[in-house]
């Protein structure tokens, strides 16, 4: 006969501890193994199908190349006063673009271009890529034909053979693409071009001047080169962080706003010496209080990027002119920049405050990783890269911080209004479910969940 334990006061002792395999722990360690094994399966299940969201992202990606859209632009002999049907450098120009579209290897979306298009202005090719309609031009000058003659016809000792051709790119419009695939491709043509043109270019010479050691050697050799025009170079390399992966502490942030805060609302919720506050009003409190949270947090946030000198205080610039730098709002850029990501942090946060209400702890850091990779698979990636499955990303509120980002610091072609806008629908959608996602947390909270 067993007999319990009895302290001094004469209250029952706790039970002594026992052994892992102890049969008085049958159906404990019954039921442990249940929820251990049923949790780990619902990890397993969710680890998998939300990588796949952010893996494929990038999945199949060379074969998406082509809506890469590069414009080649002939203007050679086809402007005033260089008009001219025996030109050399244009047509090979083209020719070379033609072979890669019709050969079976990878390549970007290349389309030959007719000047028309752009109204004879090579400048308007500039504007075309500064708006984003392509992500590159190689565009031949209306005087590359007209020039190489006239420098070996009059000597011409000054003749630059990268005049001949501009390659025109806007890498602070998404640095991994350009970096990754575009300016590589680009590299590709260009050596296509220049294999193509020598053999033609001296066959030509050997044909028509007699005395070559008085021509210019840059005009025999390469004959031709390549200016490329990056219209907003990305720099300085500390702006990285502010447009990629900096972005993820905005989202890790503006999710633990909840669990720092709510146990100081509840104050108001519990009947401690005073009378609970209405419902109504403690909703109102709550928004109102996280939305100056943000506000506060966002001031931090941008503070970093200011302490380690990215540019907030440059002038705009040309659009069709090269520049470092420029700001689009130029003072006043460093203010949009910490409105953008006060407003971008509460289209971060809401959702996340919503969803900690309803799902409660630990289950809330399922949809802290969920819309961490998903906004980061459509926001640091090209969208146009990936599959058409992912269009919704045009929608995430990363995907709008990033454009609007790029184009407060380096005066990219701007869509801020739109990109604001749909911030803000996020950010009303979440306040009008934030009512019902406080009701189904005081429910779980009643039922003891």
């Amino acid at each position: 006969m067993t007999v319990k334990a009895e302290s001094l006061d004469g209250d029952a002792s706790p039970p002594a501890p026992v052994s892992f395999f102890d049969s008085s722990l049958k159906e404990v360690r019954k039921r442990v193994f249940y929820q251990w094994a049923r949790t780990l399966l619902i990890l397993c299940v969710f680890i998998f199908t939300v990588l796949c969201l952010f893996w494929g992202a990038q999945y199949g990606t060379e074969a998406k190349y082509p809506k890469l859209k590069v414009w080649v632009v002939d203007f050679d002999g086809q402007v005033d006063p260089y008009l001219s049907n025996d030109t050399i450098v244009g047509p090979i120009v083209t020719d070379a673009a033609t072979k890669i579209l019709q050969s079976d290897d990878l390549h970007l979306g290349y389309t030959i271009k007719s000047p028309a298009d752009f109204n004879y202005d090579p400048w308007a090719v500039r504007q075309a890529i500064h708006d984003e309609h392509a992500y590159a031009a190689m565009i031949v000058k209306p005087n590359a034909t007209t020039l190489l003659r006239d420098a070996i016809s009059n000597d011409n000792t000054t003749y630059d053979p990268t005049g001949a051709i501009e390659t025109v790119v806007i890498s602070a419009r998404d640095q991994t693409t350009y970096y990754s695939y575009v300016l590589p491709d680009l590299a590709i043509l260009q050596g296509m071009v220049l294999a193509e043109f020598g053999p033609k270019w001296i066959e030509s010479l050997a044909s028509s001047v007699t005395n070559l050691s008085s021509v210019p050697a840059q005009a025999i050799n390469p004959g031709i080169g390549f200016t490329t025009v990056d219209l907003r170079p990305f720099a300085p390399a500390v702006a990285a962080p502010a447009v990629s992966i900096g972005l993820i502490y905005l989202i890790i942030v503006a999710f633990f706003n909840f669990p720092f805060m709510m146990p100081i609302h509840a104050q108001f919720m519990k009947p401690d010496g005073h009378p609970p506050l209405k419902v109504p009003h403690w909703l109102i409190w709550r928004i109102l209080s996280s939305i100056v949270a943000y506000f506060i947090l966002s001031l931090c946030y941008s503070l970093v990027s200011l302490a380690f000198q990215i540019p907030f205080s440059n002038d705009p610039a040309s659009d069709v002119l090269p520049a470092n730098n420029p700001n689009a709002y130029g003072r006043g850029s460093f203010v949009v920049f910490w409105m953008l990501n006060w407003v971008g942090m509460a289209a971060l946060g809401f959702p996340c405050e919503n969803m900690a209400m309803v799902l409660g702890f630990p289950w809330s850091a399922f949809f802290l990783i969920f819309w961490v990779i998903t906004n980061v698979a459509t926001g640091f990636y090209a969208i146009d890269l990936a599959p058409r499955f992912y269009r919704w990303g045009y929608a995430w509120p990363l995907h709008r911080i990033v454009e609007a980002l790029r184009t407060i610091l380096f005066d990219t072609h701007s869509r801020i209004g739109l990109d604001f806008g749909i911030l803000f629908i996020w950010i009303a959608v979440s306040l009008a479910f934030f009512p019902l996602a406080t009701f189904i947390m005081r429910w779980r909270m009643n039922r003891g969940m």
